[in-house]
């Protein structure tokens, strides 16, 4: 296996009577992006907080390490191995943009000329260069975020903790904000990254664990979580009656809609799976004039795995993960 950024076993977390991390267990592998889905309240912050040391884990949390350094043991190593960027921006609106960059490098005891110069670099990258100056009052929000991060990486951290960083952002700075995840992991950067965009994770993570009642409900790449979730189909669709007709006794398990000439095939969407129904179309001499395929998508998934009422049957369920799907 990829060496691991993050390997967490057990995490647990109580505020007085309400428990919020349950036993919650994390594998990171170095330079992916690794999503943590979950409710609000379900316990996201809660896990950054712990994992970045700024609260402590409670007794009977197992073995905790990251960036290859014990959390327990050694959290002086851990904090220079990490950068974290909060729900809530780190940015002083009252000086400049450079300011802020300068005063982030004096934290981490940067030498003036080598802190400039990671300075420059960074609002170069993140195009601030021409912003750098002005009051950081007059940013926009997606200014602010770029600045946050650019703050973050002036210590040259190998995992960077990202907390809902593009929530209040519009559309045009969410996606300015995904191509800086995408370059950051792409220079060998670890992004542990909580979202309430669904959309965001699945565009973004490598793996995604989803988070309900202090636990791990699944985890997995996006597509393993989206097969969890019954309901794919393949709908064909015909203009000639009779081709219709034909097509539903080749395909005799299929929904038909006679009214809109289609027929509607349960289907996990893989190839072997689309080649078998166009095989079986083929052999009847039937050509369909429309063919799409539909899958569950990650709202279908987080809803299934955080909605207690109608939570699907899900493999392992004892442990509430699917690694067995890997």
């Amino acid at each position: 296996m990829t060496n691991l950024a993050i390997a967490a076993n057990g995490l647990r977390k109580s505020y007085g009577d309400k428990v919020v991390l349950d036993g919650v267990d994390l594998a990171v592998p170095e330079g992916t992006v690794f999503s943590l889905l979950g409710p609000n309240g379900a316990g996201k912050t809660t896990v950054v907080k712990i994992l970045s040391t700024l609260v402590p884990a409670d007794p009977g949390t197992g073995a905790v390490h990251v960036g290859g350094h014990d959390l327990a043991a050694e959290p002086q190593a851990v904090r220079a191995a990490i950068g974290v960027t909060g729900q809530f921006s780190a940015v002083d609106n009252l000086i400049t943009g450079e300011e802020n960059m300068l005063l982030m490098a004096d934290l981490h005891h940067l030498p003036r000329s080598e802190g400039r110069r990671v300075a420059a670099g960074l609002l170069e990258r993140f195009d601030l260069a021409e912003a750098a100056r002005k009051p950081a009052s007059t940013y926009s929000g997606g200014m602010k975020r770029r600045l946050d991060i650019a703050m973050t990486l002036v210590g040259s951290p190998r995992i960077i903790f990202l907390d809902e960083p593009t929530t209040g952002l519009d559309p045009r700075s969410r996606h300015t904000m995904w191509q800086i995840i995408r370059e950051l992991v792409a220079g060998g950067v670890t992004v542990f990254l909580t979202t309430q965009y669904l959309e965001e994770a699945d565009q973004l993570a490598d793996r995604i664990a989803v988070l309900h009642d202090g636990r791990i409900a699944a985890q997995g790449t996006a597509g393993e979580l989206k097969r969890l979730v019954p309901g794919g189909h393949v709908r064909l669709r015909f203009t000639d009656p009779a081709a219709h007709r034909s097509a539903a006794l080749a395909l005799p398990g299929a929904a038909r809609d006679d009214e809109a000439l289609a027929l509607q095939i349960p289907s996990d969407g893989t190839q072997r799976e689309l080649r078998s129904v166009l095989d079986r179309l083929d052999a009847a001499g039937v050509e369909a004039d429309e063919l799409t395929v539909h899958t569950p998508d990650l709202d279908d998934v987080f809803f299934a795995l955080t909605d207690s009422g109608s939570a699907p049957d899900l493999p392992n369920q004892p442990n509430r993960s699917t690694e067995a799907l890997r």
